[in-house]
């Protein structure tokens, strides 16, 4: 990672930075590590009142918890030293690292989703704990799934997916192209690949919501967009979900508050692999809450940037705006430490293949 470019965005997105260290310092870091991997501080017999236990993930080894405590409190230093300089400070490797995680669990969180709900979020976000807006994101969540696939070579699932009309689910073209294949003018799931859409997929999670994708409708030809015909009848005892609506009119400024529901996987084309694997536990593959903001919109190439903390396996996620709850973008990529990329979704309402679809938009 930049250095410089690692404090401008911190800058950015930590501005109360005498507030957060006072936070962890009070805290500790048990709070931030609870949202992304589910575990919670331990309380072993001998613990004093007024002390702060321990905090033990249920996903890793005492040791790689030790390593993730020296790496953030190596953040805190980071974070001192930019209360203290701003963009003067000079971090070491462990500081930009441990600021980098810091940024992560409480700027740009990647919140796991259990049983339908949402963990807890950091301080800096308690705003998606407001009744009303918590019983929205969960509404929104139970349309998101991973798009599974059996029979490919390399693959048990390919990327996420979103419900948006009855029997219509929205994903991005390159996911769509793991399984399909042109046959003719139209398109089709490849022979002997069977594909399926799990709405569940959360961490712990013993019981499916699998419908089956029944045919892929269309891949656009220009943007990274597909759409495929889906089962309403899922898994035994599996309910549909209501499909989300999508903005016809969004308010795009620069700053509006967003968030991504996806499948967030490890990827290997991120900077430190390594130590941000030890910072999130391995627990990837499963159903999270990624906020963030809208950095702006490239109309001429219909696309939406946002700096939510995606990763690979979310291609394919919704991104909704907060105050809305409507969906705003269709995620494809993004470059680290810079930007994530969405489809700008209201640039296509008179689509051909979407309206082909039965698409609508509020």
């Amino acid at each position: 990672m930049q250095e410089h470019d690692l404090v401008r965005r911190a800058l950015r997105q930590l501005p109360d930075l005498e507030d957060l260290d006072a936070r962890l310092d009070r805290e500790g870091f048990g709070a931030l590590l609870a949202s992304i991997d589910g575990g919670r501080p331990a309380t072993p017999r001998g613990v004093a009142r007024g002390e702060r236990a321990p905090y033990r993930s249920p996903q890793i080894s005492p040791e790689v918890d030790q390593e993730r405590e020296r790496l953030l409190a190596a953040g805190r230093r980071a974070i001192v030293q930019l209360r203290d300089l701003r963009e003067h400070a000079t971090l070491t490797r462990d500081e930009q690292v441990g600021l980098e995680a810091i940024i992560r669990l409480t700027a740009r969180p990647a919140i796991l989703i259990q049983d339908g709900r949402f963990l807890p979020p950091p301080a800096e976000w308690a705003i998606l704990d407001e009744p009303d807006t918590r019983a929205a994101i969960e509404r929104t969540a139970a349309a998101v799934g991973r798009l599974e696939v059996d029979g490919h070579p390399s693959l048990d699932w390919i990327g996420t997916g979103f419900l948006v009309a009855e029997d219509v689910v929205m994903t991005n073209r390159h996911v769509a192209t793991e399984f399909g294949e042109m046959a003719g003018r139209s398109w089709r799931i490849r022979e002997r690949m069977k594909v399926r859409l799990d709405y569940v997929e959360e961490l712990g999670a013993t019981r499916p919501a699998e419908f089956g994708i029944r045919d892929i409708i269309g891949v656009h030809p220009r943007h990274d967009l597909a759409l495929l015909r889906v089962s309403r009848r899922g898994s035994r005892g599996a309910r549909r979900p209501t499909p989300l609506p999508l903005a016809a009119r969004p308010t795009l400024r620069t700053g509006r508050k967003v968030y991504v529901v996806g499948y967030p996987a490890a990827d290997s084309r991120r900077n430190d692999p390594e130590e941000m694997r030890r910072i999130f536990a391995n627990v990837y593959d499963v159903k999270r809450l990624q906020p963030g903001e809208t950095l702006g919109v490239q109309r001429a190439r219909v696309t939406l940037t946002h700096d939510c903390s995606t990763l690979g396996g979310n291609s394919g996620s919704s991104v909704v705006d907060l105050e809305t709850h409507q969906v705003v973008g269709l995620h494809f990529g993004g470059r680290y430490g810079e930007a994530n990329f969405a489809v700008l979704l209201s640039a296509l309402a008179a689509d051909p293949l979407v309206r082909r679809a039965g698409v609508e938009f509020a």
